[in-house]
């Protein structure tokens, strides 16, 4: 490699690091004690499904919700059906039959992006908080009850609950996806120790709907990551974002290589657009660590994983690219070329700072896998030891190649839709 690119890679490997030990320090530090109030009146709280083509799982969702341990008279269902193509109106309908339409209210428009349909529930809704429930998601029965006394402070805008993948079971790329669930909430549970959340998500993040309606709803200006953006302008404004464990809402992960780069692409994506757009808040010290670390690390993170990731296939391509121009000298003989290969390695000949930097970061990922875990009380071999091990060598890489299809989109000018 030349030199530029052994900077590069050194760079990279200097930021991860830099970035991991002042995660694991913070972590090491005495955590804020969440207050919690105690609701002698429960409010009431409306809650916003906005759906789009979501035929397949929106009656499951709609179960959950209904079932949720609190006063029906006290709980506002909205489902936004954002112009589906197929039969999800019919299914919130059928929903309606079941469980009256009292518990559960339609409203339909045309497709207009899910910032639009956020902001049509917003409009309807007369609950002291707002909730938005992806219609892929499922959310446990105490929910309201153990997240809404977190808002014990005027400034606190948004309580997040934990999420983990639905099931325990489904494919490999799923079962690697639930290391990389847990693994996101124990850093966001680091990330709230300095008010570092950087993302409301839509499985069931609960707001004071006030706040919604002071800062002007969600975006709707074809924001691929409307809940990004949110969380961005909430910190902008000096609102706090709290991050609990208490209770869990499990999602649908992606079962196909190409439904998660969709997915991924959008969030990372999103990402950085919403990032470049609040750019005034990098290194702004007004806004703490926020702007000091947790918003560079948004516009770094890509960049250091696609240099790592090329890294590593520009040093497991070299050997093979050695030997087919050695064979391509011997008109492809492989017979003869294997009687004269011999091993002509020495332990000199390796790459000592290169091996140290990999098992810094594989030591540092061990633990953070362990203690991850044990912070969340999952087991971290009962998805079995092939997703285990698949997670720790594989998934890197295919979120590095995800990064790699932002970059060549932000190149080309290409974006999605929701």
């Amino acid at each position: 490699m030349n030199t530029a690119a052994t900077y590069a890679l050194w760079t990279a490997y200097f930021l991860s690091l830099f970035f991991a030990v002042f995660w694991l320090l913070t972590l090491m530090t005495e955590p804020p004690k969440l207050k919690k109030v105690r609701l002698r009146i429960l409010p009431k709280v409306s809650i916003i499904i906005p759906a789009y083509n979501e035929s397949d799982r929106i009656a499951e969702t709609l179960r959950h919700v209904v079932r949720l341990k609190y006063p029906k008279e006290k709980v506002e269902v909205i489902v936004v059906d954002d112009g589906s193509a197929d039969s999800t109106a019919a299914k919130v309908r059928e929903a309606q039959q079941r469980w009256g339409e009292s518990s559960i209210q339609l409203i339909s428009q045309p497709n207009r992006g899910k910032g639009s349909a956020l902001n049509r529930g917003l409009q309807r809704a007369s609950g002291e908080y707002f909730v938005c429930l992806d219609a892929d998601s499922l959310v446990s029965r105490n929910a309201l009850r153990e997240i809404l006394p977190y808002f014990s402070q005027e400034d606190i805008a948004a309580v997040l609950p934990a999420l983990k993948v639905e099931g325990k079971g489904g494919n490999l790329l799923q079962k690697m996806q639930q290391y990389e669930y847990v693994v996101n909430m124990f850093y966001k549970q680091i990330m709230a120790r300095l008010d570092c959340v950087n993302v409301t998500p839509g499985p069931f993040s609960v707001y004071r709907k006030a706040v919604l309606e002071k800062l002007g709803g969600f975006d709707e200006n074809g924001n691929l990551t409307e809940d990004l953006e949110m969380a961005l302008r909430l910190q902008k404004h000096h609102y706090k974002i709290v991050q609990i464990l208490d209770t869990q809402v499990k999602t649908l992960a992606p079962k196909t290589f190409k439904a998660l780069y969709r997915q991924r692409n959008r969030w990372y994506k999103g990402s950085v657009l919403n990032a470049l757009r609040y750019h005034k808040m990098i290194f702004n010290r007004s806004y703490g660590d926020f702007g000091m670390m947790q918003m560079p690390t948004k516009l770094i993170s890509g960049a250091v994983t696609i240099t790592v990731v090329l890294s590593m296939i520009y040093y497991g391509l070299k050997p093979l690219l050695v030997n087919a121009y050695n064979l391509r000298l011997v008109d492809f003989d492989i017979w003869t070329y294997i009687k004269s290969w011999t091993l002509n390695m020495h332990i000199l000949d390796l790459d000592y700072s290169i091996l140290f930097v990999g098992m810094v970061m594989a030591a540092v990922s061990v633990y953070v896998l362990r203690k991850s875990h044990r912070t969340l009380k999952e087991k971290i071999f009962n998805k079995g030891m092939v997703p285990f091990i698949s997670y720790v060598l594989m998934y890197f890489i295919i979120l590095g190649i995800v990064w790699m299809g932002i970059a060549l989109d932000l190149l080309m000018g290409r974006r999605q839709k929701w």
